[in-house]
């Protein structure tokens, strides 16, 4: 017989009732009554669990017993019955149950509520729990929401590079890839030796962006996105902050700041209509888990237009507060995740587009506005987790171009085909980049980054 996927049955209960089924997965909890046992089964395909209702008489008690442990995997056939309890959907009666993988007492993953510090130190067994299953699966709509979004606008889905010889922002958080040994740093004359002997015969690291790459194909193509791995080597340890992280990065060419911050609002309101629809017992279960309110939160987000809010405003708003922030606020000094969140919370109860950014705080591709201080850029300020969007007109003049990456001592060798793509029938063109994980932080309320990824990468810390 063909097993059923448990979410078949949760969904689609009516369409199975009084048909046999074959369903198989973990054992969530197990209850041994007199002449009755029960089990929650669960085989990831749902966040619900599927009660198996088991005569005792008609199964042995050695091997009945074996199957009634939380974390063992069975394997079961029955006749798929409304529930006893009124409003329960449907239950397998079991005729047949064998025990697939068995489990002994020291499963870390007992019936009782686990932390998420906790659960980090089994990486490889808290993707079982209620939490990650319904992230991972949060995640996956998600993503595909993104994709969904740009390919039924006519955007062409780019591969850009893992390893690159450049680091985009011009920041130097890279990590290095090499093959040369330790040997080969002992035995080399200089730095230009040690280089000469590596894969590539020059510096190479992982991809910080691919957003240089998509300027390429935007070039050609008009408009693009890019969605992949992204690392960065800050030695942070903030919630908001990881390693390797995946990262959506479309370029438009012919677009200006306000097209593209009218993108980046249409996209956000996209995806999480998505998730509302797609993921109703998910998000269900974060706001009881994490959030109280966080359908309304969303549903919010999606019915209300974005503030676009002027940098310079930004700080006078900010300078006015009856609040003591941490970290000072003075025009030319990038905002904090505190200043942030006060702007998206407090003065405005929505999120809101910061244009306008004093370019010295700011990349150098970004365009430089006529006075000569700031540049076409802005960040989306969202409550509860700060700034998940950043986005700018990029710099389309050769001239002002090289002036900004001079001025910040990069090497130009490195950008030579970025700096042409200036001279060769330049357009406007304008681009954002949203972490994956950070809008998964949103519309779950999960407040660490290291619990919206299967396993998290941070300073210090390499989940195995």
């Amino acid at each position: 017989m063909k097993q059923t996927d448990i979410s078949e049955i949760i969904f689609h209960g009516e369409k199975y009732s009084g048909s046999r089924v074959k369903v198989a997965g973990w054992v969530r909890t197990a209850r041994d009554g007199k002449n009755m046992a029960f089990i929650a089964l669960n085989d990831g395909t749902s966040l619900k669990h599927l009660q198996l209702v088991i005569d005792k008489s008609k199964f042995a008690s050695d091997a009945l017993s074996a199957c009634l442990k939380s974390g063992v995997s069975v394997e079961a056939e029955g006749e798929v019955v409304p529930a006893v309890a009124a409003g329960s959907g449907y239950e397998v009666n079991a005729e047949s149950l064998s025990l697939l993988g068995d489990c002994p007492g020291d499963y870390p993953l007992q019936k009782k509520y686990h932390s998420l510090e906790f659960l980090r130190t089994v990486p490889h067994l808290r993707v079982r729990t209620n939490t990650f299953n319904a992230m991972l699966r949060v995640r996956s709509k998600v993503s595909f929401a993104l994709h969904r979004y740009f390919q039924e606008r006519g955007y062409t889905y780019i591969h850009t590079p893992i390893i690159t010889g450049s680091d985009c922002e011009g920041a130097g958080e890279i990590f290095r890839v090499t093959t040369n040994t330790y040997d080969d740093a002992k035995t080399a004359a200089d730095e230009a030796e040690y280089i000469a002997r590596d894969f590539f015969r020059r510096k190479a690291g992982l991809t910080v962006s691919g957003q240089l790459e998509g300027e390429v194909a935007a070039m050609a193509m008009g408009k693009i996105y890019t969605f992949g791995p992204t690392f960065r080597a800050e030695n942070s340890n903030t919630p908001r902050h990881a390693a390797e992280f995946w990262q959506i990065e479309p370029e438009v060419a012919f677009a200006k700041l306000p097209d593209i911050i009218r993108i980046a609002e249409e996209m956000i309101k996209y995806v999480i209509k998505a998730v509302l629809d797609e993921c109703p017992d998910e998000i269900a279960f974060f706001e009881n888990a994490f959030e109280k309110g966080l359908r309304a939160k969303l549903e919010s987000v999606v019915a209300s237009d974005f503030a676009v809010l002027d940098y310079t405003d930004a700080i006078e708003i900010l300078k006015k507060a009856d609040v003591k922030f941490a970290y000072p606020v003075e025009w030319g000094l990038d905002l904090q995740t505190e200043h942030e969140r006060y702007i998206t919370e407090k003065a405005f109860g929505k999120p809101v587009f910061v244009i306008n950014y004093p370019k010295k705080i700011k990349s150098f591709y970004m365009k430089q506005n006529d006075d000569g201080k700031t540049v076409a850029a802005t960040d989306l300020l969202v409550p509860g987790v700060g700034e998940i969007i950043g986005c700018s007109e990029r710099e389309a003049d050769y001239g002002k171009l090289l002036e900004a990456m001079t001025e910040r001592g990069m090497n130009l060798e490195d950008y030579k085909g970025y700096m042409e793509l200036r001279k060769y029938g330049s357009v406007p063109h304008s681009g954002f980049g949203l972490g994956l994980e950070r809008i998964l932080m949103y519309v779950t309320g999960i407040g660490n980054i290291r619990d919206v990824q299967l396993y998290s990468r941070t300073a210090g810390d390499l989940m195995a």
